[in-house]
């Protein structure tokens, strides 16, 4: 019964001796053996390890790809000495844990956080080289490239972080927020004197177009009413050429007609008065004489 017993205590304590033992390390991890804190070896496989309990123990580090993004929000000045504010990211990932843990730490926060500080000092001289033109045009590009030359010059010298720098990339560059006011002022002042400009000229060419139109309507009146008149005259010698021959054919009904019009003339207004005599008058003759006696 006694042995039973402690046969399995000492099945039991091999099961956790085992357990203890055995780590298993993710296709995605490094696994970093540690004894008395000295890195024993480094695992990059996947698949099931052990060590040594009590004396060894394991940590872990990410192999896949990380990113970084810049933390603060610090202007920058540019070689015109204008303040500007960029935002960018890195993309980087653990090559050699054994030398990142010698020469940075031992997880990948303590890798950003150094890494953070020789991107920002990096994009800080170069940003000191160029012009805000430049560093929202296409030599961006170069921009980018370069930093992440200074980086990787940094991470892989003589000490190396053991880490590659995949990507160096810019999301953003503005003026500092103490001077973006002072630039949308002058934007706006600019973009209101072009209106104005813009405005005035409209003016001055819809004055010119009324001008113009007011000329040629006056033109266009002109040449109507002479065009008028000469057709009216034309209509008024032909009419007295009617008129004349009518009247010389039979001069008593010229003469008839004649008196018709000076009595419509005379007579036919509201309010007139003729004190005459007609049978003294020659005026009313016409009235008088009888058409036979026209003749």
């Amino acid at each position: 019964m006694n042995r039973l017993v402690i046969s399995v205590i000492i099945f039991i304590a091999g099961l956790a001796l085992l357990r203890a033992a055995a780590f298993v390390v993710d296709q995605r991890q490094f696994g970093v053996v540690y004894q008395f804190n000295e890195i024993q070896r480094v695992i990059a496989q996947p698949g099931l390890n052990f060590n040594i309990p009590l004396i060894q123990n394991v940590a872990y580090m990410d192999k896949r790809l990380l990113i970084l993004d810049s933390a603060d929000a610090e202007p920058m000045l540019t070689a015109e000495k204008q303040r500007v504010v960029i935002d960018w990211y890195v993309r980087w990932r653990i090559t050699d844990p054994r030398a990142f843990v010698q020469n940075v730490g031992r997880d990948e926060d303590a890798g950003a956080q150094q890494l953070n500080r020789v991107v920002r000092s990096a994009f800080q001289e170069e940003i000191n080289r160029r012009t805000v033109r430049e560093l929202i045009s296409t030599r961006r590009e170069t921009l980018m490239a370069d930093v992440k030359q200074e980086v990787t010059a940094v991470v892989q010298g003589t000490k190396s972080w053991g880490i590659d720098i995949v990507d160096v990339r810019i999301t953003r560059a503005d003026y500092a927020e103490s001077i973006t006011e002072s630039v949308y002022g002058r934007m706006r002042a600019e973009r209101q004197r072009v209106a104005n400009e813009l405005r005035s000229t409209g003016l001055a060419e819809g004055e010119q177009i009324r001008a113009d139109a007011d000329r040629q309507r006056e033109v266009t009146v002109a040449n109507a009413y002479r065009e008028a008149q000469k057709v009216r005259g034309e209509g008024d010698a032909e009419a007295t050429r009617v008129y004349a021959e009518a009247f010389n054919k039979d001069p008593q009904f010229a003469e008839f007609h004649r008196s018709l019009d000076a009595y419509r003339a005379s007579i036919g207004k509201p309010g007139d008065v003729l004190v005459i005599d007609p049978a003294a008058s020659d005026f009313f003759r016409n009235l008088r004489t009888p058409p036979s006696a026209r003749h």
